[in-house]
């Protein structure tokens, strides 16, 4: 099954949030549903520039939907600092016109697999249609200093002090606090210990729970 089959990914907007693979999850999603229509890949923060797919930032509709007609799928930014790219010109209301399927790169986690956030994070898109929340699990069971971006925040949320490390149950504890709608994908889960601990938190929270590993292009429904 793929991935965007598993998750139910829908024509619309699709953000994506947490840490532990956004921006796979992101480019996998969108190689799958380029074969179902036309898909534009984006961020509202910050993401570095893909080596496999078109970079354009039209300010003119008539020439982004010629390049999605014979594109098929593409990335869209505006060249920021340190090479990466930053919101696309045009805004999300009329990409979602112009292609079948928006993918959003929505949150910042400096490259940690798991993300706590502050009260302006993260910058879900006003008309996005589907959330889907990242958690790596390669940052369980290792303390949340050191595996959790805002670890401040995630100890304010959960109770958990600095050198505690991170458990499927007080990463229930942090996305019940935050309260964001979505979908959650634990990502990483190699291993058993990994998978017992994406199960148990899975026991944990009210929602829809997947677990796999992006890069080794496994995944299944836990909840």
């Amino acid at each position: 099954m793929e991935l965007g089959e598993l998750l139910e990914i829908r024509p619309g907007v699709t953000a994506l949030i947490g840490g532990g693979g956004k921006t796979t999850a992101m480019y996998t999603l969108a190689c799958e549903l380029a074969a179902k229509g036309t898909v534009i890949c984006t961020t509202t923060t910050h993401i570095l520039p893909p080596e496999h797919l078109p970079l354009r930032n039209d300010s003119d509709e008539r020439e982004l939907a010629s390049a999605l007609s014979v594109q098929r799928c593409i990335c869209m930014g505006t060249s920021s600092e340190h090479g990466k790219l930053t919101a696309p010109t045009l805004p999300m209301e009329t990409l979602a016109k112009l292609a079948d399927y928006v993918l959003v790169e929505a949150d910042g986690s400096r490259r940690l697999p798991i993300k706590a956030h502050l009260p302006h994070e993260p910058v879900i898109p006003a008309n996005v249609g589907q959330t889907v929340i990242l958690v790596g699990a390669s940052g369980i069971g290792r303390s949340v200093r050191e595996t959790v971006h805002r670890w401040e925040q995630f100890c304010r949320f959960t109770g958990a002090l600095p050198e505690d490390p991170v458990t499927a149950e007080n990463l229930s504890r942090l996305l019940t606090a935050e309260d964001i709608d979505g979908k959650i994908f634990i990502n990483q889960a190699e291993t058993p210990e990994a998978l017992t601990a994406a199960r148990r938190l899975a026991e944990l929270l009210p929602r829809p729970v997947y677990a796999g590993s992006l890069k080794g292009g496994t995944w299944t429904c836990l909840s």
